[in-house]
């Protein structure tokens, strides 16, 4: 599995943003499909998660302002980012784990991130 993430910028408080994400190789494995950000000096948190059935999760630092969707024909997954403000300032990965059946495991896949910088 790859995944190529791109739509991060540099953007002032209150703009918006729409990541995107498209998977490419094995994508029948995937089902859910994140998106986690890291800032400077942070660990890496969880932002949004969908299933391939459309169902959403939202973090709570986020709730209000990001959604996240999907387009299954495409695989594709988008976020976007409503209402920025400086503390949304990270490197945002997509991330799809996938089963490993073989060596029964899940395997972590992850974009090369992109970077949002919201400026007040």
């Amino acid at each position: 599995v790859q995944l190529q993430a791109s739509g991060g910028g540099l953007v002032q408080t209150g703009d918006s943003l729409r990541l995107n994400c498209v998977a490419s190789g094995e994508t029948s494995k995937i089902n859910t499909m994140y998106w986690y950000r890291q800032a400077l000096g942070k660990q890496r948190e969880k932002v949004a998660a969908i299933t391939k059935d459309g169902s959403a999760d939202i973090a709570d630092s986020v709730q209000g302002r990001f959604t996240i969707s999907r387009d299954n024909a495409e695989m594709t997954v988008h976020l976007q980012m409503n209402s920025l403000k400086r503390e949304d300032t990270a490197v945002y990965y997509c991330n799809a784990p996938t089963w490993n059946s073989a060596r029964g495991l899940w395997v972590d896949w992850w974009g090369q991130g992109t970077q949002v910088t919201v400026s007040s």
